[in-house]
């Protein structure tokens, strides 16, 4: 299953972007820039019944637009 994939099950079972799970999880007040992905899986499991791997692709994209630092990594 390609990356896009997962990105479009995603939107398919929670009627959601990730720009959207973002704001979710701003309005529920658990996002900070540096969260952590067990945060973020929990959050989505909770809410939105998403296993590992979709959490783990939403995670990607936290981190791949910059939503989130790394351990030890600050974000400009």
């Amino acid at each position: 299953m390609s990356f896009q994939a997962y990105i479009d099950n995603i939107k398919a079972k929670t009627g959601k972007t990730p720009e959207e799970l973002k704001q979710a999880a701003e309005k529920a007040g658990i996002y900070r820039l540096d969260m952590k992905a067990g945060d973020l899986k929990k959050f989505l499991k909770d809410e939105f019944d998403l296993g590992h791997g979709h959490s783990m692709a939403i995670w990607l994209v936290f981190k791949n637009k910059g939503w989130v630092t790394s351990p030890g990594k600050k974000n400009n």
